[in-house]
Order: C-alpha cells, then sequence, then structure tokens
C-alpha cells in the first residue's frame, strides 16, 4: 500500500443484522467527524469501509469478490479507493485479509471500530494495520455523539453472547455478552430523541439478557431499561431485537402488558420445531417450552405481532423433524419471519458434524417453510384491514404525494396525504398485501 492522500468522501457499505447497521452508522459518524463526507450517490469514494457480516454462506468469499471488484473500478477510474475491511468477518479473518487482499489498508473487529480514525492516519502514510481486539465497553465512550437522527434509530444496548449455538459464529466474532451501563444508555436514547429520534429500537445480540444498575442502585433488566426509556418526553416507540427464549424474564413480559410505548412487537428465534434438532442446535429450550413462552406474551398483549428465525437443513435433520417446524409455524401463525439454509461456519461444533443435508433437500425445505411463512404473514396483514392506528413517517413513497411508515406491529404503510418524515398519523389500513399496506390518513397525532 502507497501513501495516499487524506480520502475526502467516503462510503460505508454494510451486510447483515440491525447491530451491523448500528455499527456502520457509528463509523459514517466518526469518520465525518474528521472532516470527510458521504460520496454522492453513483459516485465513486475515496475510502470504503465493507462492514461485513460472518452469518450468511461464503461470506468471507464475497467479502474478496467486493474488494476485487473495487479494485477493478478504482483501476479503470484511474484512482484506487483506499479500503478498510470492518465487522464480523474482519474479526474472524484478521490478518488473512491482509494477505490475501493487498489492496486493504485497514482490517477492524466490530469491538474495536472506534479507532478506525487513527487506523486511517496510518494508511494514509501507507501503514496497513490490524485491530481485532475486544476491549470491553471502550469503544461506546470513544464514539462522537449523535448530532441529527432519523425519525427511527437504533441504540446497541448489549453486545457478545454466551449461548454457544452449534452453528453460530456470534460468540467467536463478538464475544461474550457485556451490557453497557444504564445511565450511559439512558442519555444516549435523550440525545436520540433530541436529534429528531420518534422511535428507538434497542440492539443486542441477546438483548434480553442486558442488565445493570438504575439510578437507585437496584439491579434492573431489560424490561427496567425499557420503563425508565419510556420516560423520556417525545420518545413515541421503544422495540428491541433479538432476543433468546433462554433470557425472557417475567418482567419483561409484564411490560408488553403494562408500557404504552413498547410497540406490540416480539421477534424470538425458535430456529427448528424438533426437540432433537434444538438439543443438537444447543439451543436451551424446547418446542413446546417455546410455545408456552409465546403464550404468555399473547396473554398480556392479545394483539402482538409474533416474528422468528428459522434454520432448515441443520445437520441430521430428517423429514419428520422438518415437518415439526411446520407444524410449529401452523400453532404460531407469524406475523413476520426469517428463514435460511443451514450453512456451516468455519470453527463451529455442527460444521464437523454427520449427516450434512443435501442442498437440494435444504432448497426444497426452505420453498415449502417459506410457502407457510409467506401465507401467514399475508393473513396477519389481511386480518389488519379495518383497523385504525398510528404510522410513524419514516420516508417519501415511491410515488409523488406518496409516504411510508410503520405501524405498531411493524407493517410497511403507504399513503398519500399531507405529512412530513417524523410525522406520525392516525390512518385506516385499507388494503393488504404480503409485505406492506396501504392506509387512508385521518388526522396527524399530536407529538
Amino acid at each position: 500500500m502507497h501513501k495516499s492522500d487524506i480520502p475526502k468522501t467516503y462510503r460505508v457499505k454494510s451486510f447483515g443484522c440491525q447491530m451491523n447497521v448500528y455499527d456502520g452508522e457509528r463509523m459514517a459518524e466518526l469518520l465525518e467527524a474528521k472532516g470527510i463526507t458521504p460520496a454522492p450517490e453513483g459516485e465513486a469514494a475515496d475510502l470504503v469501509v465493507l462492514n461485513t457480516c460472518h452469518i450468511r454462506e461464503k461470506a468471507t468469499e464475497k467479502v474478496y469478490s467486493d474488494i476485487g471488484r473495487l479494485v477493478k473500478s478504482g483501476a479503470e477510474a484511474g484512482k484506487e479507493p483506499m479500503i478498510a475491511v470492518a465487522g464480523c468477518v474482519a474479526q474472524a479473518e484478521g490478518e488473512e485479509i491482509m494477505k490475501r487482499a493487498p489492496a486493504v489498508g485497514m482490517v477492524v473487529g466490530p469491538q474495536a471500530y472506534h479507532r478506525l480514525p487513527a487506523m486511517l492516519d496510518r494508511a494514509v502514510k501507507g501503514e496497513r494495520s490490524t485491530d481485532t481486539d475486544m476491549p470491553e465497553d471502550a469503544k461506546f465512550a470513544a464514539l462522537p455523539r449523535r448530532r441529527k437522527v432519523a425519525p427511527t434509530a437504533f441504540l446497541t444496548v448489549q453486545e457478545g453472547c454466551d449461548k454457544f449455538c452449534t452453528y453460530c459464529v456470534v460468540p467467536y466474532t463478538r464475544g461474550a455478552e457485556i451490557s453497557r451501563p444504564f445511565k450511559e444508555l439512558v442519555d444516549e436514547a435523550a440525545r436520540l430523541v433530541d436529534a429528531g429520534a420518534r422511535e428507538i429500537t434497542l440492539l443486542g445480540q441477546n438483548v434480553n439478557a442486558w442488565s445493570g444498575e438504575n439510578d437507585l442502585g437496584h439491579a434492573v433488566g431489560l424490561d427496567g431499561l425499557i420503563r425508565s426509556l419510556a420516560a423520556l418526553p417525545g420518545l413515541q416507540r421503544i422495540r428491541y431485537t433479538t432476543s433468546h427464549p433462554n433470557d425472557m424474564s417475567d418482567g419483561l413480559i409484564a411490560a408488553h402488558g403494562e408500557v404504552e410505548k413498547l410497540m406490540p412487537y416480539l421477534h424470538l428465534p425458535v430456529q427448528s420445531g424438533s426437540d432433537r434438532v434444538l438439543k443438537a442446535m444447543n439451543r436451551s429450550h424446547t418446542a413446546g417450552s417455546y410455545l408456552k413462552l409465546l403464550d404468555r406474551f399473547r396473554k398480556v398483549r392479545p394483539d402482538i405481532a409474533l416474528s422468528g428465525d428459522f434454520i432448515v437443513g441443520f445437520p441430521g435433520e430428517t423429514e419428520a423433524e422438518f415437518e415439526d417446524t411446520l407444524r410449529l409455524v401452523e400453532q404460531v401463525r407469524y406475523a413476520h419471519a426469517f428463514s435460511f439454509k443451514y450453512s456451516p461456519r468455519p470453527g463451529t461444533p455442527a460444521a464437523g458434524m454427520n449427516h450434512q443435508v443435501a442442498k437440494e433437500v435444504m432448497d426444497d425445505r426452505l420453498q415449502r417453510l417459506q410457502a407457510a411463512l409467506g401465507r401467514d404473514q399475508l393473513a396477519f396483514n389481511e386480518a389488519s384491514v379495518g383497523k385504525t392506528c398510528e404510522v410513524l413517517v419514516e420516508r417519501k413513497g415511491k410515488l409523488p404525494g406518496q409516504w411510508l411508515g410503520k405501524s405498531p406491529w411493524l407493517q410497511s404503510v403507504f399513503f398519500e396525504g399531507d405529512a412530513e418524515i417524523g410525522d406520525t398519523v392516525r390512518v385506516e389500513l385499507a388494503q393488504a398485501g404480503p409485505n406492506s399496506l396501504k392506509g387512508r390518513v385521518l388526522e396527524r397525532v399530536a407529538a
């Protein structure tokens, strides 16, 4: 890598989960604090940060493909961009990226990206660097204050995972579970609201494992944090994701029936409907205990929208065990869900298990599962027609005069009428599709 000019523009390309989106936003703020501005849409950036995810199949090879495309397009334009690789692939691969991709100047893991500006200073001098340390909680204190945000904002409250599901790399790439301090989170949430946020989604690999001490010195869980955030003037909505069934407390379940600002939506991954497969995955729940947990949520909040995650084709999964998953889906009737084919992650126990399922079998099972999930998502949306609800306006729609926002149940709702981004409007849900609903505006709602 040769000595370079200080980059004037940047682009952060984030893949994967909401926590990566949050991390990408914070890295952008770090770069802007150095006077580097976002590259205009359609124009090449002087600095590109690939904020990677290690969950999907062949994630590492896709990173190298992206690097290759950047090098090629830069050569054709007469100037290659500076390239940084961040996120979970950076954490997993480390120096290997440096060896395989000479064009990369910086490799930084998800717990060390607050050091990106210093790494950039070295890169300008022609020095390549890798930082995959995992200092507990240090990065949040080093990040700049949020100044201007969208009506919806993410707030990371917890990172890491101690569950060690046999298919998952998160404990190795994000480290052990840590919770950010209560006061730090309340203060950041207040700043987000001051900067324009009307809805905050609390993030964590196992967000409901968060714990801390409140201002009175009392130990509280995620429900205690939510209740404190609900007292913030100007904050209209609170959500949280992603939860683990093993960390679901009585207090958090009760909060769904008692805290008005906590939206009626729960994302709770199950992964499989087969108890044998769940045990092989090192999940701590059974299909039966999971269903009982959902029943408790529905008892305190009957209109709650349920979401989940599924993996099909886990090593050794039989057709009968896959049908157990279909039966669970039939019982739950998810409003929304994510489903994936199993793909081995290097270094995880499942990657070395016998009886890996054939690709064509996984393809067939995924199609059948997604058909069932799609059926239920459409049914949930259709059952919403005729309801009135508040919609938080997030952006303009595709058509002139059209706006798009989210219902309390996290459905995308589009409508035409008098509104602005950040407004809350009351709408009647008039028409349902598989992925969105059309609404008719009734009135604006005072903040």
